[in-house]
């Protein structure tokens, strides 16, 4: 195979894998939109509430954001009442971020509405497909990771 070959290999599937991923990122922001969040605020109500309490620091890296995003996205969602901050006793640099009551109770209604949308937007394949594509966009993201330098 030419070199000019695997070029356009690689960018019609960058193209075709960017495209496939903005259409279901419209179909999640679109359910999501519907209750007054944002993709990242929705992340990080989904993140505390499946993983517990996190160090805001550690946030970002998390759901794929800035470290000075989050700060204004757990501002956002404090003053919803989703979230509380609370300093590390053991750390005073550390500061924590979780869920509170009225955002469990939220993301426990929410959740399960935007898994069917997700579960609607990803139809188009079967499920041994959603396997094999979940499997093979796994091992392209790991090498795009060790590559990345």
């Amino acid at each position: 195979m030419t070199e000019h070959a695997k070029s356009d290999e690689a960018l019609h599937l960058f193209v075709v894998l960017s495209r496939a991923s903005e259409w279901v990122h419209a179909h999640s922001d679109k359910g999501i939109r519907q209750y007054g969040l944002t993709r990242t605020e929705f992340g990080v109500l989904d993140l505390l509430y499946h993983k517990g309490r996190q160090p805001i620091q550690q946030i970002g890296s998390k759901v794929l954001m800035s470290s000075g995003n989050i700060t204004y996205v757990v501002d956002k969602l404090e003053k919803k009442g989703y979230v509380t901050r609370q300093d590390c006793p053991e750390d005073r640099r550390l500061v924590y971020a979780e869920i509170t009551e009225q955002g469990r109770q939220f993301i426990e209604v929410v959740f399960p509405q935007h898994a069917r949308l997700i579960e609607e937007a990803v139809s188009g394949l079967t499920p041994e497909e959603k396997e094999i594509a979940a499997m093979l966009l796994k091992k392209l993201g790991k090498s795009a990771q060790e590559g990345f330098k």
